[in-house]
C-alpha cells in the first residue's frame, strides 16, 4: 500500500517536482500527463511528499515506482486495482508472481519490444502473405515498427491458420471490436462530462476495466458455446 504523503522542505535534495518527473519519463511514456500523475496518487499507486505550500515532491523511489506502474499499464494492459494489490505485496516484503506471466519475483518489468518487419516475421514464424492478410482484415495495424502486440496477433494467427482458420475468416472481429468501443464510450460519457484535472486519467482507466470486464463476458459466452459442441 502507497505510505502517507510526508511533509518536506521544498529544498529537500533529491525530490522532483511533477514537471521534473514528466521530463524524466515522458521520453518512455510519452502521454504521460501531470492529470496522469495526479490521479495515480489519488488511487493510492503513489503518494509524493508535500511541501509546506502543498507542492508535490516525487523522490527517486517514487519515479521508479511510477515506472512500474506504467510499464505494467502500457505492456501488459493490466487495470490499475491488479497493479496497486501487486504493489501492495511487494510493500509486505512478499515476493508475488508478476500478474499475467506466472512468474515469481518483483523484478521490474522490461520496455515493450519492437520490431521491424522482417523481425516481426522471423520471430513469429510468419510469412509476408499472412501479415499482409492480417493488414486487410484489420486484424494488425500496417506500421513501419510493430510493437509485442502485433507479434501475439501474428502468431495466433499462423495457429489459426493450421486449423483452417484464415484473417479473411476473422474480419468480424474488427466490427465486434467497434460495437464494444462504442458501449465503452458511452459509459464514459458521465465522466468526460466532469471537467475535473484528473477526468481524463479517470476515463482511460475505466476504459481499461470496462474492456476485461467485457472480455470476461466474451470468454463465458465462448465456454458455453464448446461446452455444447460434441465430438
Amino acid at each position: 500500500m502507497a505510505r502517507p504523503a510526508a511533509r518536506v522542505s521544498a529544498a529537500s535534495p533529491a525530490l522532483l517536482s511533477i514537471g521534473q518527473v514528466l521530463a524524466r519519463l515522458t521520453p518512455e511514456f510519452p502521454d504521460l500527463s501531470s492529470s496522469k500523475l495526479r490521479f495515480l496518487e489519488e488511487r493510492g499507486l503513489v503518494a509524493p511528499s508535500r511541501t509546506a505550500s502543498g507542492y508535490r515532491k516525487f523522490s527517486p523511489a517514487d519515479v521508479e515506482r511510477l515506472r512500474t506502474v506504467l510499464a505494467m499499464q502500457r505492456d501488459h494492459y493490466l487495470p490499475l486495482k491488479v497493479i496497486k494489490k501487486y504493489l501492495a505485496d511487494l510493500d509486505a516484503g512478499l515476493e508475488p508472481p508478476m500478474p499475467g506471466s506466472g512468474q515469481a519475483g518483483p523484478s521490474m518489468l522490461p520496455a515493450g519490444r519492437r520490431f521491424q518487419r522482417d523481425e516481426l516475421l522471423r520471430e513469429a514464424e510468419a510469412d509476408a502473405e499472412l501479415l499482409q492478410e492480417a493488414v486487410s482484415a484489420s486484424l494488425i495495424a500496417p506500421a513501419d515498427v510493430y510493437g509485442e502486440e502485433a507479434l501475439t496477433v501474428l502468431r495466433a494467427l499462423g495457429e489459426l491458420g493450421r486449423n483452417g482458420i484464415e484473417p479473411r475468416h476473422l474480419r468480424g472481429f474488427r466490427a465486434a471490436a467497434e460495437r464494444e468501443i462504442g458501449l465503452i464510450e458511452t459509459a464514459l460519457v458521465p465522466i468526460a462530462r466532469r471537467g475535473a484535472v484528473s477526468s481524463k486519467a479517470q476515463t482511460a482507466e475505466l476504459a481499461r476495466e470496462i474492456a476485461d470486464q467485457l472480455d470476461v463476458v466474451r470468454a463465458s459466452i465462448i465456454r458455453a458455446a464448446l461446452a455444447r459442441i460434441r465430438p
